[in-house]
């Protein structure tokens, strides 16, 4: 190696040394962001899931409307404001 590729690669180990260092000094902060993301990812499934049954309530309202099935409409409505 030369004089260089040395200095190079003490300066890299020094570098990794310290970010170790730091990562280990910080341990329940890296779990405590990795609970908290979890956390937000199960928020957005659910908000998902809601909003993909909203879309369903609203693809059932709109056939019998636009076939003017008005009976229908009313029973869709009445079926999800039971289940709200």
């Amino acid at each position: 190696m030369t004089a260089t590729s040395l200095d190079r690669a003490r300066a890299r180990a020094a570098f990794l040394r310290e970010r170790y260092q730091r990562a280990r000094r910080h341990p329940l902060t890296v779990h405590a962001r990795l609970v908290a993301l979890e956390e937000e990812v199960q928020e957005q499934r659910q908000l998902n899931r809601r909003l993909a049954e909203l879309t369903d309530v609203v693809a059932e309202l709109l056939i019998p409307i636009q076939d003017r099935d008005a009976d229908r409409a009313a029973e869709v409505l009445a079926a999800y404001r039971t289940s709200m």
